[in-house]
């Protein structure tokens, strides 16, 4: 099946006049599907005692960045969050002793991050418990080959 026909059949099944309604749908769904998913996902990273599940993203970002550190701003830009909510997560897990903040005044204030000793490895750690959540979440909703395809189809929105 071309995709135009597959177009057709999606458009008749869901009853739009108008196909271009299928961008609408993706957004409500991926809104729908973040409400439905995300609290009780987030209750597994609370058990690991991480509060949001935006920290585990953190700490792996900043673990990958090694010795060097990860820049805030490339941090803002990878997870696609926006500067005040990075900067709220970020107090809040200095708060916790999770990571540590240097700035580098190279004329614009540059904010770099490191994992401290207690932050290191945290979040090998928690992945089992939150891989397990995630998966309890959705492997009952889809096969393998359609999560790889969803997963595929999210990647080429996020470019």
């Amino acid at each position: 099946m071309d995709n135009t026909t597959f177009a057709r059949e999606a458009s008749a099944f869901f009853g739009d006049e108008d196909p271009s309604v299928a961008y609408n749908r993706v957004w409500f769904n991926v809104m729908r599907a973040h409400r439905k998913f995300l609290p009780d996902i987030s209750r597994a990273l609370k058990a690991e005692g991480v509060s949001d599940p935006i920290w585990y993203e953190i700490l792996l970002e900043v673990a990958r960045a090694g010795a060097e550190g990860q820049p805030m701003a490339e941090l803002e830009k990878k997870l696609f969050v926006a500067q005040y909510a990075l900067s709220r997560h970020v107090g809040r897990m200095l708060d916790k002793g999770l990571i540590k903040r240097t700035y580098i005044s190279d004329g614009r204030r540059k904010q770099v991050l490191f994992l401290t000793d207690q932050g290191l490895g945290l979040h090998n750690r928690i992945w089992p418990g939150y891989m397990a959540a995630i998966q309890k979440e959705l492997s009952g909703l889809m096969t393998t080959d359609e999560a790889y395809a969803l997963s595929k189809l999210m990647i080429k929105l996020l470019s």
